[in-house]
């Protein structure tokens, strides 16, 4: 595998990375997403409601989708989309969000999709997320 086979990608119109490294790394016909989370270009956060008293409301079907969605598009920026995808790791917060992110991942992936592990950890880089998936597609570069 030459130079030319391997790049790094920060995607335009997502939010940017919290650290210096790419939403995605081509190596040869192998995509590597970085971890990504539900924060849109904006910095707002899907599925993360905060109230004027401070009280902060999750809602982890809307996370889960939107990092779904969010990994969709990175992976679109290489031409290639979920069914290419061979392996997710998730990181949940909180296992009893396990059924919620289970019920929505189940919309996009089902027994013939990638094989996934799912981990608690303790705590994610931002407090208002609950969810992080990082991806492994195969997906052929386009001549």
């Amino acid at each position: 595998m030459s130079d030319n086979d391997i790049r790094a990608t920060v995607v335009p119109g997502k939010a940017k990375p919290r650290g210096r490294f790419p939403h995605v790394k081509r190596a040869g016909d192998f995509l590597f997403v970085s971890g990504t989370s539900s924060r849109r270009a904006d910095n707002s956060i899907a599925g993360a409601q905060v109230d004027a008293m401070g009280t902060t409301a999750f809602d982890i079907r809307e996370q889960t989708r939107a990092v779904i969605e969010n990994i969709r598009d990175i992976l679109a920026s290489e031409n290639a989309m979920l069914g290419d995808v061979v392996e997710i790791t998730t990181f949940l917060v909180d296992m009893n969000d396990f059924g919620g992110y289970n019920e929505v991942y189940a919309e996009y992936f089902d027994e013939s999709g990638p094989a996934r592990t799912t981990v608690a950890v303790h705590q994610l880089p931002h407090p208002l997320l609950r969810i992080e998936i990082k991806a492994i597609a195969f997906a052929a570069e386009s001549p």
